[in-house]
This record gives structure tokens, C-alpha cells and sequence, in this order.
């Protein structure tokens, strides 16, 4: 099973589960997130110029990474030519004749800020429960029970297009959205960082603005190598020294406890910081159900997370007491837990640079 369909069915299963995304959290699927949270102040100095932490691996207590800003800035181009007709991810020969009521869906919103990147924003009608960047407060949110679509919802808008891959579903709706007349383009779900250009110019190009990929991804690209060399100036020479991290995904209301390995996208966020992503170091593919002695045998010194999911299991003491092995590590010994917004962490496309530049600074610079 690939790593985002496996994402989707366990997203899913914790929302049907739990109720609701985090404990005390609000189930409006449409609530959002400000550009800048005063709760969450982030510093948009570089690296070098914060006050780093001596010894990465010895850092005591949490952080939270936090985005300066969670818009994302479009691209300048020319105008879209149509049709445009592409092979989509599932062999489907589609042609796009419209483009001037968009639908993007996705598990993580990664489509529709790539959408927003390329300049058509405007033009997009609707979003998914995972879109929650600036410019999307208003859009209705077609997705319920977590991510599943909604045909009504869907067709009410009349979308000419609609751009998804296969982390969301099911497929029967995408079917009936295409006997409907709308023409629906399946992206290609491996989303990583290294592959956020190719996702860029897929999607592109299904929208008839090829001149605005090559525009985009040239940016994402420049602005991840940035990203990635400013980070190796602090980070440690020696993997001896190196952070060992590992992604723990939670709903504590749900009982669901999963570790993100080799190959489910968070191990190039990890590896992108200057980490050692130490679930796979011991073999971990993908995602799995998490095992006390997995996580004795990973021993990582940082455990990254989504932000309602630690709420979930109230905090970083629900989380020690939920999970006893966490003693026997240095993460939990130093109660070191990163964690990053829910619409975030996994969301692979324009946002991409700063989502590894606030995980890098809540890594070494966390009193920033």
C-alpha cells in the first residue's frame, strides 16, 4: 500500500474513531488557521543568526515549529492554454477545456497550495478538510468524515475541473464526478520533498499553464536548496552527533499510535533538517502500528508530531503516560517533542521551504 493511500485510511479511521481531530479541539471541518498565530511566534531570521543549542541530542523539554507565515505567494505567468489533455497517475487519458472553477483535493493540502502557487486561486471553489492557508478561509469544505468526498457537496459547486490523487476517495465519487461531465485529473500520490517539482509540473500542466510550473518549481527547488544549506551550517559534521528523530503519528482519543518510517515522506522532512530519521535506521517501512520495542529499539532523542495529535493524549504527560517506553529513551527522558501543525507537516509542495525551516529551528535554535 503507498504511503499516502495508507495515510488516508488511517487519517480517516482517527476522525471517524475520535470525532474530532484533538481533545477540547473544534470538528469544524471548515476552521481554519491565521496567517501568523500569536500563540505560535517564529522568528524568520536565518539559522546562524538564533541562539543554537549546544548539543541538539541533549535538548530538554518541547517546541513547536511555527511558519512566519502559512500563505503561499503565487508565480507571475501568462495566461493558461487549453485544452490541455494529460495521462493522469491513474492511465486516464483527461483533457481539460476550463479551468475556471478549480477543485483541488487531497489529503494535505499539498494540490491546492500548489494551486495557490501558480496563480489560480482565485478560481478555486472548494477545499478539503487539510487546506487551511490564507485565501482559503471562505472556500466550503467538500470532504467529511475526515476525508471522504462528498459528491453532493461537490457537484453543487460545478467544478470544471478537479485535480486529487488517491489518498482521498472513495472511487466510486470520482466516477460519478466524471459520468457528471466534470473532467477529474488523478495527480501522482508519492509526494516528497524531492519530488515537489515534479508534482508542480504535473499539475501544471493538467491546468494548461506549463510556463508557471517551470516558474514555480524553479522557486520551490531554489528555495529548498536554501533552506537546506542554511541548515547545514549548523548542523552537526558527525552522525554521531546528529539528532535522532523519529515521527510518531497519534490520536489519543482513537487509541491509534503509528510510526512513520522509510518511505511515508516524513524521513526526507527528517533527513532535510540534518536528522537521522531512526525508524528507518532500524528497518521501519512506511507506516506502521507502533510497538514499545520499536520505539526502545530506534531510541530516538526527538519525537516529532502533529500538533493536535500530542493534544490528543494531553500533552507531552499524556503522552509519557500513555506511553511507558518512552522512559527507556532519550526523547522521553528528556520530554523532547517537536511538534507541527496538523495542515502542515505532511503538506509537500510551495510550502515545503518554510515548513523545513520551522522544523529545523524549533530542532536547534528552540528558545528562538
Amino acid at each position: 500500500m503507498n504511503r499516502v493511500r495508507s495515510l488516508a485510511l488511517l487519517l480517516a479511521l482517527a476522525l471517524a474513531v475520535s470525532g474530532c481531530a484533538a481533545a477540547g479541539a473544534s470538528v469544524d471541518p471548515g476552521a481554519t488557521t491565521p496567517a501568523m498565530d500569536p500563540s505560535c511566534p517564529a522568528s524568520d531570521l536565518p539559522l546562524v543568526q538564533l541562539a543554537l543549542a549546544s548539543d541538539p541530542r541533549a535538548v530538554s523539554g518541547p517546541s513547536t515549529a511555527c511558519l512566519p507565515s502559512r500563505a503561499v505567494e503565487p508565480v507571475d505567468g501568462g495566461n493558461p492554454v487549453l485544452p490541455a489533455s494529460v495521462t493522469d497517475a491513474e492511465d486516464r487519458r483527461v483533457t481539460v477545456t476550463d479551468i475556471e472553477r478549480i477543485l483541488p483535493v487531497d489529503i494535505s493540502g499539498t494540490i491546492a497550495a500548489t494551486v495557490f502557487g501558480l496563480g489560480l486561486g482565485d478560481r478555486v471553489v472548494g477545499r478539503d478538510a487539510s487546506t487551511e492557508f490564507p485565501g482559503t478561509e471562505d472556500l466550503p469544505v467538500v470532504t467529511d468524515s475526515g476525508h471522504t468526498l462528498n459528491a453532493e457537496a461537490i457537484l453543487e459547486l460545478a467544478p470544471t475541473v478537479m485535480l486529487t490523487d488517491t489518498s482521498i476517495g472513495p472511487k466510486e465519487v470520482r466516477q460519478q464526478l466524471r459520468d457528471a461531465g466534470i473532467a477529474v485529473v488523478v495527480i501522482s500520490g508519492e509526494h516528497r520533498l524531492d519530488t515537489a517539482d515534479d508534482l508542480v509540473h504535473e499539475i501544471a500542466t493538467a491546468l494548461g499553464v506549463p510556463d508557471r510550473g517551470d516558474a514555480l518549481a524553479a522557486r520551490v527547488l531554489a528555495d529548498l536548496d536554501a533552506a537546506v544549506t542554511e541548515i547545514a551550517e549548523v548542523a552537526p559534521d558527525a552522525a554521531s552527533d546528529r539528532p535522532r528523530m523519529l515521527f510518531l503519528y497519534v490520536r489519543g482519543n482513537a487509541n491509534i499510535f503509528y510510526i512513520f518510517g522509510r518511505d511515508s515522506g516524513a524521513d526526507s522532512l527528517i533527513e532535510a533538517v540534518g536528522g537521522i530519521d531512526v525508524a528507518g535506521e532500524i528497518g521501519w517501512e512506511g507506516m506502521q502500528p507502533m510497538t514499545a520495542e520499536a520505539l526502545v529499539a530506534a531510541q530516538p532523542d526527538v519525537l516529532v508530531m502533529m500538533t493536535d495529535g500530542l493534544a490528543s493524549v494531553g500533552g507531552v504527560d499524556g503522552l509519557l503516560e500513555r506511553i511507558p517506553a518512552l522512559e527507556q529513551t532519550a526523547a522521553g527522558a528528556h520530554r523532547r517533542v517537536i511538534d507541527i501543525a496538523d495542515a502542515d507537516i505532511l503538506s509537500f509542495g510551495p510550502r515545503s521551504p518554510e515548513i523545513v525551516r520551522a522544523l529545523a529551528r524549533a530542532l536547534y535554535a528552540p528558545a528562538a
